[in-house]
């Protein structure tokens, strides 16, 4: 008989023997299996996850106690035994569950997390706050190897280990971020994973030791004295007992009856904070997986018997798109280098780091060391490009203002992902990008509308002598409007003819704009086109020549209003004295859910045919206030 339906939460996982936990876990492991083939999500993660997520429920008493996911893509096992196996079905969908923690969702989830090393610091304000508070509960903190390759996760312990607060932290090692890991940290676990033999060699002679009569407690007692003596040298793990924290292991995070016991035992410790190395193996279950785990990190729909996606796309990704004209730049100029923070593969660069392993820089989960060693570099002479997704260069925006911007350096910033981007939702849109970046001194921002586009804002890079941020959507964009026009810095390009009512739009919107105007033509209004592909700077010409002949104009964006393009349009409206735009179209100020990104846009009424009525609406009612 099937165990996971009657799981109705941690307490039933409490009750199961050991062999019926390990026929639970099997269960899971194939319900995570069939379910992101269908839905899409994180899967090697999450299949090495699974003992480790039951052991802990076994052992904590959630959410009295306090389970902190770093990062988030490894919690579908906890998402199943904590009463979400219904909304499991909808992994990813509209309106359906979120891939990642979830406060909504559950009392079992306590931070909606979707980027690394954070983890750490949040459990340590909990857990202080508790403290404060007088009550008595654990606080956990599960955070993968390749987070540990983040700062920030430093900066936590450091203070937590300095100041003996009662915490928890569990490193679930499984050699793999997103990713391979790379880097001292990187060989520092290699060490550590090869002195297993010496905790499980501890174990038993301490068991041998306490049974013997009379003396046996005494004796083991003693030599744990020695133990510790030896034990630097032995494991390495003085690392964390450096920063204050009494280090343990490592385990076999796929033991759940051993990971069980040893959660008890930390549970004990009350008088400082305890790191407890689990090693667990990434796509655990599924040999596919297992044997490419970066190719099954994120997937979409597949075979569940190959690994093939459902629905194979011929489309070039913009990702690809810049990877490959970064290698054709690298041919030609020796100055170029590429940068990226564990994700080689998502950014594109991985036939740049095949091509020239020697100018490839591989910095781990460390967007901010990322942006400053790309400042040393072009200090250097080089020009470095920093491929990063959009929501995670959010991490290094001091970087950026203090080490490129000010410096005024020929850093270019390639930012992937770049608008909505669908069924990872609110924690990895890039929706703050132009806001966060329009207002920087001595940044060019440059938003080219299709890959074509891209590859050439890329070469026209190498002219400039400061900073520069090149943006785009993860989907990649057929060529489309004239594709013989060069790209220039500073100047748009018109896609449909008109000065009396116009459209200015950028990135992916500008298609969705030229579609808008094809329905309009169809109800009798025509309406210009402008693709803002260089968003700074802006085209003055272009634009002192709409204020002059009074055009009304509606602008168009994939992102924040506030602040964003619309925004600048209309200061500067305000400024040369001409008429404010009729609309500002863009997202609303709130953080959107997951869902296709057509879905999304639909939701935000961005879809062609809702920017027609909506600019039909604005142009009738700017009519009949004019006619008042």
């Amino acid at each position: 008989m099937a165990i996971l339906p009657e799981i109705q939460g941690p307490d039933d996982v409490k009750k199961l023997s050991v062999e019926a936990c390990k026929a639970l876990a099997t269960e899971i492991r194939q319900t995570i299996i069939q379910t992101v083939s269908r839905q899409g999500g994180h899967l090697a993660s999450n299949l090495g996850d699974v003992e480790l997520t039951l052991a802990l429920h076994r052992a904590f008493n959630s959410p009295q106690d306090k389970l902190i996911f770093d990062v988030g893509h490894q919690t579908y096992a906890h998402k199943l035994i904590t009463g979400r196996q219904e909304q499991f079905k909808t992994l990813r969908s509209y309106h359906g569950m979120s891939g990642f923690p979830c406060r909504e969702e559950s009392e079992h989830d306590w931070f909606d997390t979707g980027h690394s090393s954070t983890a750490i610091s949040m459990a340590l304000g909990l857990a202080r706050a508790r403290d404060l508070n007088h009550e008595d509960f654990h606080v956990i903190a599960v955070v993968g190897d390749g987070a540990l390759t983040g700062g920030m996760c430093y900066e936590a312990m450091n203070d937590a280990g300095d100041s003996h607060t009662r915490l928890i932290v569990v490193l679930n090692d499984n050699e793999m971020s997103i990713s391979k890991n790379v880097g001292a940290l990187s060989n520092y676990f290699k060490h550590l994973r090869a002195s297993a033999s010496w905790y499980g060699g501890k174990k038993r002679i301490r068991s041998v030791l306490e049974h013997i009569p009379l003396v046996g407690r005494t004796l083991a007692r003693g030599i744990e004295k020695a133990k510790d003596m030896v034990k630097s040298v032995t494991t390495g793990g003085e690392l964390f007992e450096s920063l204050g924290f009494r280090y343990l292991g490592p385990f076999d995070g796929h033991n759940i009856e051993e990971m069980t016991h040893v959660f008890e035992e930390a549970k004990q410790v009350t008088d400082t904070p305890v790191l407890i190395h689990v090693i667990t193996k990434k796509g655990y279950g599924y040999d596919l997986a297992e044997c490419q785990p970066e190719k099954f990190h994120g997937v979409a729909p597949f075979r569940v018997e190959n690994g093939i996606k459902r629905n194979q796309s011929s489309r070039e990704s913009a990702a690809q798109a810049a990877g490959k004209a970064l290698v054709a730049m690298a041919a030609e100029d020796r100055r170029v280098v590429a940068i990226t923070a564990a994700m080689a593969g998502g950014t594109g660069l991985s036939e740049f780091a095949t091509y020239y392993p020697e100018r490839f820089f591989d910095v781990g989960i460390a967007e901010q060391h990322a942006v400053s060693m790309a400042a040393g570099l072009a200090r250097g002479g080089y020009r470095p490009y920093f491929a990063v997704y959009a929501t995670f260069l959010q991490r290094a925006y001091d970087q950026i203002i203090h080490d490129v911007c000010l410096q005024n350096l020929p850093v270019c910033i390639l930012s992937d992902h770049v608008g909505l981007v669908g069924d990872d939702g609110k924690t990895h849109h890039g929706v703050l990008s132009v806001p966060m970046l329009l207002s920087i001194p001595n940044l060019t921002l440059l938003a080219p509308r299709d890959t074509r586009q891209l590859r050439l804002a890329l070469r026209a890079t190498l002219a400039l002598e400061g900073p520069c941020v090149v943006q785009y959507p993860k989907e990649g964009i057929e060529p489309y409007g004239d594709t013989d026009r060069p790209f220039e810095i500073g100047r748009w390009q018109r896609l449909v003819p008109g000065d009396r009512q116009v459209i200015l739009a950028y990135g992916r919107m500008s298609l969705h704009a030229v579609k808008a105007a094809a329905l309009l033509e169809k109800r009798g209004l025509h309406v210009g086109v402008v693709d803002c592909c260089s968003l700074r700077p802006m085209d003055m010409e272009c634009l002192e020549g709409l204020f002059a002949c009074g055009a009304q104009m509606i602008t168009l964006e994939e992102g924040e209003l506030i602040g964003g393009f619309g925004s600048e349009i209309a200061r500067l409206c305000a400024e040369h004295g001409a008429p404010a735009p009729v609309g500002i179209m863009g997202l609303p100020n709130r953080f959107i859910t997951h869902g296709t990104v057509a879905q999304l846009l639909e939701e935000c009424e961005l879809m062609p045919e809702q920017i027609a009525r909506r600019i039909e609406q604005a142009f009738a009612h700017q009519e009949r206030e004019h006619g008042g």
